[in-house]
């Protein structure tokens, strides 16, 4: 098949959303089939199957900083790509963005395939802009939500359904090595976010790393993302301090290492997600997750029985959990076998199937 895929948001930027896209089309053209992607390119990195849909603008969205690009050259950029693709399927991701998606939605013809990645309880900007955005949306042929939460939005704010097939990733790619410097004697945790982004819950954790430490004298703690890592330091007691790692932005062989190497990963987000891919992640490299317990992780850990779950925004719940686990080596072990078990279910070689199911039908 000759496939079209659109990403509203910078690839050269970490996220859900972008991962996902460069997943989903290597996936595509490991199994044969022509694949372009569109996309906002903000550099000269980008894999070969991506075409630039111009250069990205930061705007604040979800408690997030998206990097997107809009007006009349997208539009032109868009109408060609199209022109130029004759693609049999075109699969647009977060068509609700002002983005390359909503154009491509505005511009073609189809058949449209639409994947809904985002999640809020309420979204007033969705809201206002559903009329705008009918016609075009009234364009899918078929809709893809990454989770119920996500699925549930749509038909709250667009009306409609649609079929869920989560957000994959490659499980074998995530079984690493352990590093001897990344351990601690008192065991290890790992977190993985932007560190300036609250909603990634760096702060409950950081708030929790006095009292662990306390206990645990020799335990280290490693934090991946970017941001400014010297000034998360700074707001560390002077006796805890060299007990923090900050690793900064990773590549993903580091990731499986650090993740593989922990005894526990922490994820003690305050909300915003629809899923919860880096859940997925600890599991597949073998991680014992820890976790807020808010809807998306809640569904990905099955209530607790994946990972264990605590009360959002709390260090002293996180602690409590922390300090449980990290004495209990059997605790742990049935955690790592379960995860290990149920994160297969997320492989691309799965999912791939699923979606390639969708474009048939449309396609026909």
């Amino acid at each position: 098949m000759r496939i079209g895929i659109v990403c509203p948001y910078s690839l050269g930027t970490p996220g859900g959303v972008q991962n996902h896209v460069r997943d989903l089309a290597e996936a595509l053209l490991a199994r044969g089939h022509q694949v372009s992607v569109l996309a906002p390119v903000d550099d000269d990195q980008a894999p070969p199957y991506v075409v630039s849909a111009g250069h990205a603008v930061g705007v604040p969205y979800n408690g997030s900083v998206a990097r997107v690009t809009f007006g009349p050259r997208t539009a032109a950029r868009v109408r060609n790509w199209l022109a130029d693709g004759h693609f049999d399927v075109v699969h647009v991701h977060e068509p609700t963005t002002p983005s390359a998606s909503i154009l491509a939605l505005w511009a073609g013809d189809g058949p449209f395939v639409a994947t809904f990645h985002t999640w809020q309880v309420r979204s007033r900007a969705m809201s206002a802009a559903s009329g705008l955005l009918r016609p075009a949306l009234e364009k899918l042929d078929a809709r893809i939500a990454v989770s119920e939460n996500a699925r549930s939005m749509m038909v709250q704010h667009i009306g409609g359904e649609a079929v869920v097939i989560p957000n994959g990733l490659y499980v074998d790619r995530f079984a690493g090595r352990v590093r001897p410097e990344w351990r601690g004697d008192d065991g290890t945790i790992s977190f993985i976010g932007r560190m300036d982004e609250p909603r990634k819950g760096l702060a409950v954790l950081l708030a929790a790393v006095p009292a662990l430490v306390t206990q645990r004298r020799g335990l280290k703690v490693l934090i991946a993302g970017t941001g400014q890592g010297e000034e998360a330091r700074r707001s560390l007691p002077p006796y805890c301090r060299d007990n923090v790692l900050f690793l900064g932005a990773i590549d993903d062989e580091a990731r499986a290492d650090m993740l593989a190497g922990s005894d526990l990963f922490v994820a003690p987000h305050l909300g915003g997600e629809s899923f919860g891919i880096v859940l997925l992640e600890a599991m597949a490299a073998g991680a014992p997750v820890v976790a807020s317990d808010f809807t998306a992780f809640h569904q990905v850990l099955d209530g607790g029985r994946l990972g264990e779950l605590f009360e959002p925004g709390s260090p002293d719940a996180l602690v409590a959990t922390c300090l449980r686990l990290l004495a209990s080596p059997d605790e742990r072990d049935k955690l790592r076998e379960a995860g290990l078990t149920a994160v297969r279910r997320y492989d691309w070689s799965t999912l791939t199937d699923e979606i390639l199911a969708v474009y048939e039908l449309v396609a026909r």
